[in-house]
């Protein structure tokens, strides 16, 4: 993979910020199978609703300290004192659905494991436990929601999990490389697919 200071054709999302192009370069896409980083994406996903991912992104440190590095065991079993802290943490967005969310959300993750072995194995199952590869050119071609995040956040709001309507749980499939959607023409686009 290039180094992200490279003159390589990259999505045009990616910008000129060197962390936002770190991340573009090195995980935008990449397919994820282990459970505490699919868990750490689930909860950054549903703290990016109404804000931009560069805000989250310049967040993520702060997240994965407030947040035990994303050990949804330990996260399941935070109460109200934990619930205090995390709403007085300012390198968090302070938003008190949106924590109680990832309690209850890691609570959800426990009960997927204990049903189908791992969270991972659960949510590939959606994409037929291969990333789909879209042929897309940016900007203005990439949908809102799919037939297949659609389906996820059904599911996952029947098991009881919060912050997962179709459009964040697309967000999580790009992220977490369920989806290529590397602009066709973006250098990742090719080493993805």
């Amino acid at each position: 993979m290039a180094p992200p200071t490279s003159d390589l054709r990259r999505c045009h999302w990616a910008g000129a910020d060197p962390r936002m192009i770190a991340y573009h370069d090195r995980e935008w896409g990449v397919p994820l199978h282990n459970d505490r980083r699919l868990f750490e994406f689930l909860v950054l996903e549903g703290a990016q609703a109404g804000l931009s991912w560069s805000t989250i992104l310049n967040k993520r440190e702060n997240y994965r300290r407030a947040f035990h590095r994303f050990d949804a065991a330990r996260v399941a079993r935070y109460g109200a004192r934990d619930k205090a802290r995390l709403l007085r943490d300012a390198g968090i967005v302070r938003n008190r659905a949106k924590i109680e969310a990832a309690v209850v959300n890691a609570r959800g993750v426990l009960g997927v494991q204990q049903d189908m072995g791992t969270f991972s194995r659960y949510v590939w199952r959606f994409v037929g436990g291969r990333p789909i590869v879209n042929r897309r050119r940016w900007p203005g071609s990439l949908p809102a929601f799919t037939e297949e995040s659609s389906a996820l956040s059904k599911d996952l709001a029947a098991r009881g999990f919060r912050f997962v309507g179709p459009t964040i749980m697309y967000a999580f499939m790009q992220a977490t490389g369920m989806v290529n959607d590397h602009d066709v023409r973006c250098f990742r686009y090719r080493e993805l697919s």
